[in-house]
């Protein structure tokens, strides 16, 4: 569903609301600004990407097309808390979740739906169909490819392998379209899964161990025979890729290379936008890069919740440079603590996390981040420093 009399409105509505003039000057400066003794460098790719872009324009589309109807939204948008407090105030009415069971009872017929960018499960938009309702799917184009990917599986007989997190609305959603399917969420589990294919193992401690992660009636002796290989748009593109010639090598081993076209199939369903942005934060804290430059920590700004910003954290760590991830400014407090998410998810206060003198902060934001409030952020580190 399109909104043509809208987007003029609306595109001049989300400039004012999420573009940033400091952003614009640090891209003006080659990615660094010094404000007294605090240098920023700015990742070359940060913040929002095209497919979270295009759910928020029709989001605010929506509402203004349809200023009179109920609208409701069978999730959060994206991934950004300021965002879906703004869908809020306008009045968008979520779904709630109750321990992972959504409640459509407030929707009625001729009621407007919009499904957000992470998309939502065939068995969600089957019922919505029933209930008469008027649909906006802002779902992501990666997203839906991903779909595709795992329909193809199926038509195949294969067993749809997803690179993914179980309980992330996307890999949800995608799951929904397979006939049967297994979730991985990292190398490890690949490799089981891979070591399983080629020498078997033992069923219980295998089911035990991905009791969450697969589809009903799951049985490894006989869905793991062909396989395709799928993934949550929001993993790393390396770790997807490493995922697949694993299980393809799997196959091979086990079934020798005249059977290995119908054995094992994949797609390249992997985002770019998450990839840049994961490439572009590698380029500051590379080893080679941090010799040159070093830093002192890393401000990672995105949605608690949001996968792909929990995977920017991830990367400076693994070369030993802190990394912060808040969700909002206003985690930078007048003490000199920030509140912020740990990798194993808790939330966290770090106490004098900014010394007084010479500083160099690396800042760079997830997908679902707009320039307006990463730039809160970074105005927060530089009043807060100058005040030590």
């Amino acid at each position: 569903m399109g909104f043509k009399a809208q987007k003029k409105d609306v595109k001049q509505a989300m400039s004012s609301e999420f573009t940033s003039s400091l952003i614009k000057e640090i891209r003006a400066n080659n990615g660094t600004i010094v404000r007294g003794d605090l240098t920023i460098k700015l990742a070359e790719y940060f913040g929002f990407c095209w497919g979270v872009e295009r759910a928020v324009s029709m989001a605010y589309e929506a509402r203004s097309h349809f200023p009179d109807q109920t609208l409701h939204i069978t999730n959060e948008i994206i991934h950004n808390p300021q965002v879906n407090e703004r869908l809020d105030d306008m009045d968008v009415q979520f779904i709630q979740n109750n321990n992972g069971q959504k409640d459509f009872e407030s929707v009625k017929e001729g009621d407007v739906v919009i499904l957000p960018a992470f998309g939502a499960t065939i068995q969600e938009m089957q019922l919505l169909d029933n209930k008469g309702v008027q649909i906006v799917d802002t779902t992501c184009p990666w997203v839906s490819k991903v779909w595709n990917a795992v329909d193809s599986h199926r038509k195949k007989g294969q067993t749809s392998v997803i690179h993914g997190k179980y309980a992330h609305e996307e890999t949800i959603a995608t799951a929904s379209f397979c006939e049967d399917y297994i979730i991985v969420k990292d190398m490890e589990e690949a490799e089981y899964v891979a070591n399983y294919i080629i020498n078997g193992g033992n069923k219980e401690e295998f089911m035990a161990k991905f009791k969450n992660a697969v589809s009903a009636g799951f049985d490894p002796d006989v869905h793991l025979q062909k396989v395709g290989l799928a993934n949550q748009t929001t993993m790393y593109k390396k770790e997807t890729k490493a995922i697949g010639r694993m299980m393809e090598k799997a196959m091979l081993k086990r079934y020798g290379p005249s059977e290995l076209s119908d054995r094992y199939a994949e797609f390249d369903t992997i985002c770019d936008a998450t990839q840049e942005r994961q490439d572009a934060l590698l380029d500051i804290v590379s080893p080679e890069a941090l010799s040159l430059s070093p830093l002192d920590f890393v401000l990672v700004v995105g949605g608690w919740d949001s996968s792909n910003t929990a995977h920017l954290k991830e990367i400076p760590e693994k070369y030993g440079v802190p990394a912060f991830h808040i969700d909002r400014a206003t985690r930078i407090r007048a003490d000199n603590t920030v509140e912020h998410r740990s990798e194993s998810g808790e939330i966290e206060i770090t106490s004098d996390f900014l010394k007084k003198g010479p500083m160099t902060i690396a800042v760079t934001s997830g997908a679902s981040t707009p320039d307006k409030f990463f730039e809160d952020a970074i105005e927060q580190l530089i009043v807060l420093h100058k005040l030590l």
